[in-house]
């Protein structure tokens, strides 16, 4: 009988899990992320004191280890106003943010119990800067995203391959010695996550470092699992090998729309990191259009910004920021209800459609000439507008032979120079009926009218 019981508590223990696992679809965890279009990524550690690249710099040797580690000491976050911050990130128009807890270089952001390598323990802030992070998020309703480096160039148990003292007193492992090392950091990893999982409860978690190992050394798929039964709804970035639920090519917009779910990270300048003598910052405009492009493809822009080791954010940042909601909120119509846009050939340009697709939406980067073009499009329209502003725009249809199921040309006029946005301007096209496109290859025209 006592085998029984136990037997039966056995299975219902993983019954429990499964049934935690599979209580929510892959579609249905990321329905709120693919509506998002827009969150912002905040790279903040001790990189910034310096001006350094963040974890990067000791691994080519640019600096020593114990040198990056002192940096500690001026990382104050003094000025640190993590409400806002969020704040700022709503009026960007930004519906996530990630912050990073934990970069390669080992330095958690959290009061972590699982190493002595924190904040709270090894820098003049003295606190946790991730759980008021999360507060401040979710009193603006904004989607909690923690990036987390899965490698960790400060354990001991994880080789480098540059110089690094004994960092055995930062990581206690009591009652560890009967593991290997690797299962000694496998333990570390998955404490942190749990940590990180039960105490701060995250949307989605950006996972970083993946390369270094196989999918069967970071035993991927047992912590997909865990990640699913501490949190059901959570998502997962493409950086934990195969099992991640979306994609997140960086630093060069994808010529080619990405299959599925998808999110493109992109600095301001050139470095992730608070870095005062990078002062090669993107133009708003280009920010905007790169902005448009990524949700014309069905993606997010995952935004980056690095604060100052004081906590506040640098006066360029800021300005892009604003810029940028500034666009969003004018035209917020076509961005938030709207997905990926028409099949190249249709039109030269971005574009997006509603997402009962009546609507769609035609992005203009440059001053058009003459008039607007659309090809392919079946169904009759019934206006034309420039969106965030009153102007209704004529139109209508040159060539084709409709009888024979060849639409033509839509010629659309051009908006009146006030009407152009500097950065980028939408044009909506609403149709009587969802969108019927003509993809063919054309053909004779055997009996006219």
């Amino acid at each position: 009988m006592k085998y029984l019981k136990i037997i039966t508590v056995l299975v219902c223990a993983c019954t429990l899990q499964l049934s935690a696992q599979e209580k929510f679809t892959k579609e249905q965890r990321l329905e709120w992320f693919q509506d998002a279009k827009l969150g912002i990524f905040i790279h903040w550690g001790y990189y910034g004191v310096k001006g350094i690249g963040e974890s990067w710099s000791m691994y080519h040797k640019r600096i020593t280890y114990d040198d990056y580690m002192a940096q500690g000491k001026e990382f104050t976050a003094k000025n640190y106003d993590p409400e806002s911050w969020a704040k700022l990130f709503k009026k960007a128009g930004a519906r996530y943010a990630v912050l990073t807890t934990k970069h390669h270089d080992g330095v958690a952001l959290w009061d972590t119990k699982f190493s002595k390598l924190n904040v709270v323990q090894k820098t003049p802030a003295k606190r946790d800067l991730v759980a008021p992070f999360v507060d401040a998020l979710r009193k603006e309703n904004l989607k909690v995203g923690l990036y987390y480096s899965i490698i960790d160039w400060s354990h001991p148990d994880y080789d480098v391959v540059f110089p690094r003292p004994d960092t055995r007193r930062n990581y206690p492992q009591k009652n560890q010695n009967q593991l290997s090392p690797w299962q000694r950091f496998l333990k570390f990893n998955d404490g942190q996550l749990k940590e990180l999982s039960t105490t701060f409860n995250p949307d989605l978690y950006w996972f970083d470092g993946d390369w270094e190992k196989s999918s069967e050394q970071w035993q991927a798929q047992s912590l997909k699992d865990s990640l699913l039964s501490w949190n059901p709804k959570v998502i997962v970035n493409s950086r934990l090998k195969s099992y991640g639920d979306y994609s997140t090519p960086e630093q060069g917009v994808p010529v080619v729309r990405p299959e599925g779910a998808w999110e493109f990270c992109m600095t301001m300048n050139d470095n992730w990191g608070y870095f005062p003598s990078d002062t090669n910052y993107k133009p708003v405009s280009q920010i905007i259009r790169t902005f448009v492009e990524v949700i014309s493809s069905g993606g997010n822009l995952l935004l980056n910004i690095g604060p100052k080791p004081d906590g506040t954010i640098a006066a360029e940042q800021v300005e892009r920021l604003e810029a940028l909601g500034e666009w969003v909120s004018k035209h917020d119509s076509a961005v938030f209800n709207s997905k990926a846009g028409l099949p190249y050939g249709h039109f030269f340009g971005p574009t997006l459609l509603s997402k009962d697709e009546t609507k769609i939406y035609l992005a203009l980067f440059d001053n058009p000439k003459n008039y607007i073009l659309l090809k392919g499009i079946q169904n009759k329209v019934k206006s034309i507008k420039v969106v965030g502003t009153n102007q209704e725009l004529s139109f209508e249809r040159n060539g084709g032979a409709e009888w024979n199921n060849i639409p033509g040309i839509l010629r659309i006029e051009i908006p009146e120079e006030k009407n152009l946005d500097p950065n980028a301007t939408l044009v909506e096209v609403t149709l009587e009926d969802a969108l019927v496109l003509y993809r063919g290859h054309g053909n004779a025209v055997e009996l006219n009218k």
